[in-house]
C-alpha cells in the first residue's frame, strides 16, 4: 500500500556512505493497517541486503511475539519467492529463522535483559504502548554501538493513560517534524485530529490508510457500531485515550437504556456512596417499572458527604423504601450508626454482595432489563469506571477509576437492594407516582 512503501523508502534512506540516515524510526498507525506486512518486510529485506545480520522482533509479551513469528512470520516467508533462503528453527526458546548469509530473525521477551550478550543490527518494539518505561531500549541501543547499520524501530496504535512510553516518543516526534528535522530520528503518525467527528466516515477516511485497499467503510461502520467509542478510537483513528479505556458496562449498550420518562413504580430501594477522598456523595434509587424491568436512577450527588444523613431521612419519611443499602467496607459506612439512629432500615452489602450486585448491574445493562434516565453524571460514572477482581468474580474499582464513580456504585447497590432485599409485611410503600426526589 502507499502509504507502508512511503515509510520504508522514508525511513530506508541513507547517506553518500550507505549509512542508513535514520538510526531510530518511531511509526504509529491505526489497526488493521497494514504495520505486521511493512515490519515483515522490513526485516525481510534487512536479512538479505547484508550479510550477517542479526534481528530482533518484540511485542507486548513474548507470547505474543512468538505467535506472530509462528502464525505470521514464518508462514509467509515459506510461501515466498525468499523460502528457499533460510531455514526455521522452531525448539522453545530459541525460535528463529537462519537466513543463507548469515543473518539471524529472532524473538524476545520485553525486559530489559532479553538482549544481554547479544550483536544488534535492527531492533523492532511492536505493540509498543504496553511499554511503562524504556528498559527496553535501553537493552536494545548498547548492543546496536559496534554495527554499522542500527536501527530501533518504535512501533503501535496510540496508547493509554499508562503507555508512558510511547507517548514521549510521540511528543518527541511530533516536535522533530515541527522543527524540520531530518536525520537521527524520523517519525510518522496516522491519526484523526482532535476536533474531526469520530461517528463521520470522512474521519476515518482522513487517518486510517488501508482504507479503500484492504478495508472497506463497512467494516470500520460495523465496528463503530459494536465497540465502545473509547477503543473505537483509540484502534481506528489512532487517537490516544486518557484515564480508564474500557468499562466493565459497555458504555454504548448503557446509552441504549436511556429513557428520560422512565421512572419507578411503588416499590424503591435507595443506596448511598461516597467517593474515597470524600469530596462527592451520592444518592441513587432503584425499583421496578412495572415490564419486568427496574430503573435507576440518581437522585442526589453534592459536594462533601455532612449533608447525606439529613437527606437520606428526608427521602426514607417521604417514600418508606426498602431500605438503604450501604457497602459496609466502602467510604460511607461511617453514616450507618447515625442512620440506624435515626430509624433508618439500613441493608450493608459484603464483599461477595458487591460482586453479585455489579454483576446484577452488568447483566440487567446486556439483557435489557434495566432503564436509567441518562443523567449525565451517571453516564460519566459508567464510562469512567475500573473494575478489581473479587475472587473469581469482579467489583467497580473506586481508586482505580478515571471518574467519581459513586453515583455508580450507588446505582448498583440500589438496584442490588431493589431485587433482593424482602420489603418488613407491616410496611405499606407509597402509591405509584412519578419520582420527584
Amino acid at each position: 500500500m502507499p502509504w507502508q512503501r512511503h515509510v520504508l523508502d522514508v525511513a530506508l534512506e541513507h547517506d553518500d556512505d550507505g549509512r542508513l540516515v535514520y538510526r531510530q524510526v518511531v511509526l504509529t498507525v491505526p489497526r488493521q493497517a497494514g504495520k505486521t506486512t511493512a515490519l515483515l518486510s522490513l526485516l525481510a529485506w534487512r536479512a538479505t541486503k547484508w550479510v550477517d545480520q542479526r534481528l530482533i522482533y518484540t511485542a507486548q509479551s513474548r507470547n505474543d511475539a512468538y505467535l506472530q513469528f509462528t502464525d505470521n512470520h514464518v508462514p509467509t516467508l515459506e510461501r515466498s519467492t525468499l523460502g528457499r533462503m533460510f531455514t526455521v528453527r522452531r525448539s522453545n526458546g530459541s525460535e528463529s529463522i537462519r537466513w543463507a548469509n548469515g543473518s539471524t530473525h529472532t524473538i524476545a521477551a520485553t525486559h530489559e535483559t532479553a538482549v544481554h550478550g547479544r550483536q544488534l543490527d535492527l531492533g523492532v518494539l511492536d505493540e509498543a504502548f504496553h511499554l511503562v518505561d524504556n528498559r527496553m531500549e535501553q537493552a536494545f541501543k548498547p548492543a546496536m554501538v559496534t554495527r554499522h547499520h542500527p536501527q530501533l524501530w518504535i512501533v503501535s496504535t496510540a496508547g493509554t493513560a499508562d503507555s508512558t512510553y510511547l507517548r514521549q516518543k510521540v511528543d518527541r516526534g511530533r516536535e522533530d517534524v515541527a522543527r524540520g528535522l531530518t536525520s537521527g530520528a524520523c517519525f510518522f503518525e496516522w491519526s484523526a485530529a482532535d476536533d474531526l467527528d469520530p461517528a463521520d466516515p470522512a474521519t476515518w477516511v482522513s487517518c486510517h490508510p488501508a482504507l479503500g485497499h484492504t478495508i472497506d467503510l463497512d467494516v470500520i461502520r460495523g465496528d463503530f457500531e459494536s465497540m465502545e467509542l473509547a477503543e473505537f478510537e483509540r484502534a481506528y483513528l489512532n487517537r490516544w485515550t486518557h484515564g480508564v479505556t474500557s468499562s466493565p458496562v459497555p458504555v454504548s449498550t448503557w446509552n441504549r437504556r436511556e429513557d428520560a420518562d422512565v421512572a419507578p413504580g411503588d416499590d424503591v430501594c435507595f443506596a448511598v456512596d461516597f467517593a474515597p477522598d470524600r469530596e462527592h456523595a451520592s444518592v441513587a434509587a432503584a425499583g421496578p417499572t412495572g415490564d419486568g424491568r427496574h430503573v435507576v436512577e440518581l437522585v442526589d450527588r453534592r459536594a462533601g458527604t455532612d449533608w447525606v444523613v439529613g437527606r437520606i431521612i428526608q427521602l426514607w419519611d417521604r417514600w418508606s423504601p426498602r431500605a438503604v443499602v450501604i457497602d459496609q467496607v466502602g467510604p460511607a459506612a461511617t453514616v450507618i450508626p447515625e442512620l440506624e439512629a435515626a430509624g433508618v432500615v439500613v441493608v450493608t452489602t459484603s464483599s461477595r454482595d458487591m460482586a453479585q450486585a455489579c454483576g446484577r448491574l452488568f447483566d440487567a445493562v446486556l439483557n435489557d432489563k434495566v432503564r436509567h434516565r441518562g443523567q449525565p453524571e451517571l453516564t460519566a460514572a459508567v464510562a469512567g469506571a475500573a473494575k478489581r477482581r473479587l475472587g473469581d468474580a469482579w467489583a467497580f474499582s473506586r481508586s482505580s477509576s478515571a471518574v467519581d464513580i459513586s453515583p455508580l456504585v450507588a446505582a448498583t447497590l440500589a438496584l442490588w437492594g431493589a431485587t433482593t432485599v424482602e420489603r418488613a409485611d407491616d410496611e405499606v410503600p407509597p402509591d405509584p407516582v412519578l419520582a420527584v426526589w
